[in-house]
């Protein structure tokens, strides 16, 4: 038991750390300009929030809401809701935070499988929808009459049909397993130190992920957060250096964290303190961890190929990371 629990690194704040790091989060009561929010974190409810800022200011917008379950989110209760009220919901958010994207926005929207069938409608009147992405949480609890729930939908949605997408910059990395030759030379595969790998587009199924977990040091307390090679991925692929990258619902902060990694500029709006807070430790700690887990070289390797990732990079340290 002690030996686990010097291993756990799930972060957290101390009442000193709230207390200090509460000094630098924004609390907006009169409008506000995009260079007046960029790089910084917001407290306030959406829905009041969102008055006071700037419209057509938002490159890529990361949208997880609460999704419609009962949770509770540092004391803040979310309550599960009849369908139609849960769609009534979801539209009013959809309608405030539209006006904030340029006309070549991308947005991502993170769903579960049920409340996935209850937004799509609404996000089909509002934006360009492109695909839904369907990733594997690895984690889930087992049911004795029913299928084990282990995946979650985004949905990849523009704001028109001009839009920014680098299918080049969310390649995964996968060991070739029967490498095929062509007149003795490798065909669509590389020979390398460590073995033969090859990079392949990235499909609407995201199996290569691991939920945060107490041994990563990106872990927090917070029920529903996201990896970051998740929202690496989103970010790679539709923004670019110097993009504004906008989380409404920012809670555990793993957005403005990436966003801050892959030098992007950011914003990020919560409604509970300690959750910023949170955040903001998280990107203090950047200064001597800027690595992403699953992400090295430039390319997204696929799960549990930390060996070989860690073989290349102790063989030429300037892998050791895309920053």
């Amino acid at each position: 038991m002690d030996k686990q629990s010097s291993r756990n690194k799930t972060l957290s704040c101390t009442r000193e750390e709230i207390t200090r790091f509460s000094q630098d989060i924004l609390q907006v009561q009169t409008s506000v300009s995009q260079q007046d929010m960029e790089n910084r974190l917001i407290l306030g409810d959406i829905f009041e929030v969102v008055r006071y800022l700037p419209s057509a200011c938002i490159d890529l917008m990361i949208l997880d809401p609460p999704y419609n379950l009962s949770k509770n989110f540092n004391g803040t209760l979310f309550k599960k809701k009849e369908a139609g009220a849960y769609q009534l919901w979801f539209q009013k958010v959809v309608d405030s935070l539209a006006p904030l994207l340029k006309p070549d926005a991308t947005i991502y929207v993170c769903s579960d499988w049920r409340t996935s069938t209850l937004i799509a409608l609404i996000l089909e009147k509002r934006f360009h929808v492109r695909n839904r992405i369907t990733w594997e949480r690895e984690k889930g609890r087992g049911a004795k009459m029913n299928w084990k729930n282990n995946t979650e939908d985004i949905w990849f949605c523009t704001n028109s049909d001009t839009y920014h997408f680098d299918v080049e910059a969310v390649k995964l990395k996968r060991k070739v397993i029967a490498p095929y030759r062509s007149e003795g030379n490798p065909k669509d595969w590389q020979q390398e130190k460590n073995g033969n790998y090859r990079l392949t587009h990235p499909s609407n199924i995201w199996t290569d992920l691991t939920v945060p977990f107490w041994s990563m040091a990106e872990n927090t307390p917070h029920p529903t957060q996201k990896p970051e090679k998740l929202i690496a991925k989103l970010i790679l692929a539709s923004s670019r250096k110097g993009d504004f990258v906008f989380d409404p619902f920012l809670g555990s902060g793993t957005t403005v964290v990436v966003a801050e990694k892959l030098s992007r500029r950011w914003c990020g709006i919560d409604v509970n303190l300690e959750y910023l807070c949170w955040t903001q430790k998280r990107l203090t700690s950047i200064r001597d961890n800027s690595t992403i887990q699953g992400y090295t070289d430039r390319v997204f390797w696929e799960r549990n190929s930390y060996p070989e990732q860690n073989r290349r990079t102790e063989s030429d340290p300037s892998q050791r990371s895309l920053l």
